[in-house]
């Protein structure tokens, strides 16, 4: 039979009044979450302290106790930020490490913080607090890749280089026009976050377990305290609510889909059959086995991890998908797919900005690979459609000029006036000067387009958001 306690030994658990018998060992271990939730600390701490100046404010517990919870409060968080604290898996989580310590620290005194409040509530505020914090971390790494790219945009705007669909020669761009691509997906992921952030900046404590509270709380004091932007409005949804949570792992998987991107870009450049770029020692490892590798491993790891971040989403979303209000202890597992989202985004995004900072391009095996796979066979076909003939007619054209072109192994500037006769007696030996690789990208003057007027607009539109 398990051993049973005095109706006056005090249980170290905050729910043991109920309990008689002893939690199982398995149990405990199972149920703890302080191994990964430690972290959350600071937040917790500085959520405390602007609750304990609430109730004191409020005379709801004395005034001289919450000084001295304040006190003891700060006293915590400088060790905790020292990285002296010692939690104690025993107690379960983060937050029941603080107050036991807190109540070490002062007294009876330190067991008047948890009025008015829940550990639901508790949780989800230093929940929030953390990532709020964390999204600007990120948004500041986002602005760091950016600037890296924007750096040899414009180092690149005249070198042409072939531009890809499903991964063929297509049509000549220039490096810079295809860096921005990805500048501008990253400026989609920092307005993203951006809107998550002001979901995520909502104050939920106050809503105790779920129910509010009795005592005469100041919310709006507390959000004041904390910066927060406003109050959870029911006290149900607001301790149940992970929303903000799975909403920043979506924004978070989607910008590494957009670092698995680039990485692969970089792999592919990187690699001798393109050898548009070339990595430094700094960014590229070597075989164990093959002396003369310089392999990409930076970038293939930010592709890899790409991978980690979509579980990371996926877990969330599964996790939530059938609780019913208002909190479960499943909704524990929140923290660990939302730490590793947010470290491995922000690890990725700092790895990639030094990498893209530091490649070496290549421009002259760049235009090497421009010169072959015709790929200004539209600019033919669009030489004769300003002439009025029908695009469809143009492309069936101009597809076989290219056809003979290939037979006779000659670039399309290589073709006779006979060749074009043959090909379609509408074509023009005049018509040949719109293939030239510089004239294709320089007549690509539309808004967003790779000439040299288009990119320097993009380029000074990007500097502009960046300094914003």
């Amino acid at each position: 039979m398990a051993a049973r306690r005095s109706a006056k030994t005090k249980s170290p658990k905050p729910w043991g009044g109920r309990f008689a018998g002893r939690t199982d060992p398995r149990v405990e271990a199972f149920t703890q979450s302080v191994s990964f939730d430690h972290r959350l600390a600071p937040w917790d701490i500085r959520g405390s302290i602007a609750h304990a100046e609430m109730l004191g404010a409020r005379r709801i517990i004395p005034r001289a106790d919450a000084v001295k919870i304040v006190r003891g409060l700060r006293a915590i968080l400088r060790e905790v930020e020292a990285g002296k604290f010692r939690f104690d898996p025993a107690l379960e989580d983060v937050h029941m490490n603080v107050e036991a310590a807190l109540t070490r620290r002062i007294g009876p005194a330190g067991g008047r913080l948890h009025t008015a409040r829940s550990r639901n509530d508790q949780v989800a505020t230093a929940l929030r607090l953390w990532l709020r914090e964390e999204i600007g971390h990120i948004q500041a790494a986002l602005r760091g890749l950016r600037r890296a790219l924007l750096a040899q945009a414009e180092r690149g705007v005249d070198w042409v280089m072939p531009g890809y669909t499903h991964l063929q020669r297509a049509q000549p761009v220039t490096f810079a026009h295809h860096l921005l691509a990805y500048s501008q997906m990253l400026h989609r992921d920092a307005e993203r976050l951006e809107e998550v952030r002001g979901r995520v900046n909502v104050l939920p404590l106050g809503a105790g377990a779920l129910a509010g509270t009795a005592h005469p709380i100041d919310r709006r004091m507390v959000a004041r305290k904390l910066g927060f932007a406003g109050i959870a409005g029911n006290s149900m949804d607001a301790v149940s609510d992970r929303d903000f949570a799975v909403e920043f792992a979506s924004a978070a998987a989607l910008a590494m889909i957009h670092l698995s991107r680039l990485g692969e870009e970089v792999v592919l450049w990187a690699s001798a059959e393109f050898g548009f770029v070339e990595l430094p020692d700094a960014f590229a490892t070597g075989s164990s086995l093959m002396p003369q590798k310089r392999n990409p491993d930076p970038a293939e790891l930010a592709r890899g991890k790409s991978g980690r971040v979509v579980g990371d989403l996926v877990a969330l979303l599964t996790l939530m998908k059938g609780l019913p209000l208002t909190y479960n202890r499943d909704m524990q597992e929140d923290k660990e797919p939302l730490f590793d989202a947010a470290g491995t985004l922000r690890a990725s995004l700092g790895v990639m900005a030094g990498l893209i900072e530091a490649m070496r391009p290549r421009p002259e095996r760049m235009a090497e690979a421009a010169e072959g796979g015709y790929m200004t066979a539209t600019d033919l076909a669009d030489a004769m459609v300003r002439r009025g003939v029908p695009f469809r007619e143009a492309h069936e054209a101009a597809g076989r000029a290219v056809r003979l072109a290939s037979s006779k192994g000659v670039p399309l500037s290589g073709l006779r006036a006979a060749d074009l006769k043959k090909a379609d007696p509408r074509l023009r030996p005049a018509d040949l000067k719109a293939t030239a690789l510089a004239r294709s990208v320089a007549s690509r003057r539309s808004e967003g387009g790779p000439s040299r007027a288009s990119v320097l607009r993009q380029i000074q539109a990007e500097r502009k958001r960046l300094r914003g």
